[in-house]
């Protein structure tokens, strides 16, 4: 590991422009990594800064692959998060750094070369706690391309500000973050207690403690999707499992949107089962004899139950008519995988909100490790 001193500030910075302290938990993600810290050392801003990477236990080669990059480079600087968690990642990385403004920022992120210099503007002209911009998922397979397609759709991820872009001006929440180091300092940074949903979190005690959470949509930072459709699942289930969590401790504070997939994972399967039910009694009544009067009230309440099949191919329909949109936009194999990414980010997310809503956040995490 390098030494948690630091090195100094380049020799061309600006001293009349804040430092800034790039923040960066890490964990099993030796495809993306270097590319996410090639684009830190890729801005063109001119005042100092420093990169510090919190390195969880990675067991991909993440571990060997950082400590390469700061060893040849001294403006990389690497810290061990033995728990390997993204908040407890944020805090020790906040607390080796030096620099007033703090830029959170993810392995699975490419920053603009722009980026650093258009959010400390906008963060010395709005004496914002916290600017942050949009999220542009990009992919580089079909697979990819359509998860990409969901971050920025409404029948995805809901199509929000921080995902498609929109006005200038305070918002409940953005995407990273772009911090002044004494907000986080009056607030007590990122709560470790919560695995996933932290920055908004975070930002929910910024604008209570009077600071303001500024967007803005000249700051796109490029994001790229998970790989494969399992890995897909565990991350959305996880992020539904702690927004639930979340749902339940600042209920008033949760937009109606977060309650949507829920909904509409209990509908669905609610009509599925009574559907299922209704076939089952029919078969069942079409055995006994038709002039029985239990065996007409059966069949009326078995048609009538597997009038529940309605609601599920509702929502195949739905995904029918978004998975057309994805192939427009996306091409053909985008598509076609968009009829199964879909499915899997509204379920995923939406059975995980349900857990979490119902205190089982915690009994989870300890089993699965996330």
């Amino acid at each position: 590991m390098t030494d948690p001193s630091g090195p100094a500030a380049p020799e061309h910075a600006d001293p009349g422009l804040p430092g800034v302290s790039y923040v960066m938990p890490v964990l099993n993600e030796v495809t993306h990594v270097e590319a996410a810290i090639a684009s830190l050392l890729d801005q063109d801003y001119a005042g100092p800064f420093d990169v510090i990477v919190a390195l969880g236990p990675s067991i991909d080669g993440t571990t060997e692959l950082v400590e390469r990059l700061s060893a040849v480079d001294p403006r990389i600087r690497v810290i061990e998060n033995p728990t390997g968690s993204t908040p407890s990642g944020l805090n020790v990385a906040i607390g080796a750094s030096r620099y007033p403004v703090v830029v959170r920022v993810d392995a699975h992120s490419l920053l603009p070369r722009d980026y650093t210099r258009v959010a400390v503007e906008a963060l010395l002209r709005t004496d914002a706690a916290n600017v942050g911009g949009i999220m542009k998922a990009e992919g580089t397979t079909a697979f990819e391309r359509a998860v990409a397609h969901a971050y920025g759709s409404k029948a995805g991820l809901g199509g929000g500000a921080h995902h498609v872009g929109g006005v200038e001006g305070p918002a409940e929440t953005v995407y990273l973050g772009v911090f002044q180091r004494e907000w986080l300092a009056k607030v007590g940074l990122f709560n470790e207690d919560i695995r996933r949903g932290q920055d908004w979190e975070l930002n929910r005690r910024l604008r209570e403690g009077g600071g303001t959470v500024w967007f803005t949509p000249r700051l796109v930072v490029i994001y790229r999707p998970r790989p494969s459709l399992e890995r897909l699942a565990r991350q959305f289930f996880s992020t539904g499992l702690w927004r639930g969590e979340l749902a339940r401790r600042f209920f008033t504070a949760n937009a109606l949107k977060y309650f949507v997939p829920p909904v509409m994972v209990t509908a669905a399967l609610l009509g599925l089962l009574l559907g299922i039910a209704g076939l089952v009694t029919l078969a069942v009544a079409g055995g006994e004899p038709a002039s029985d009067a239990g065996t007409d009230t059966a069949r009326t309440v078995g048609a009538v139950l597997t009038a529940g099949f309605v609601v599920p191919l509702v929502y195949l329909v739905f995904v029918a008519v978004a998975a057309l949109g994805a192939a427009r936009s996306q091409g053909a194999r985008a598509g076609a995988w968009f009829l199964v990414v879909l499915p899997c980010i509204h379920f995923s997310w939406g059975l995980g909100f349900i857990l979490g809503f119902l205190k089982l956040t915690k009994n989870i995490t300890a089993h699965t490790g996330r």
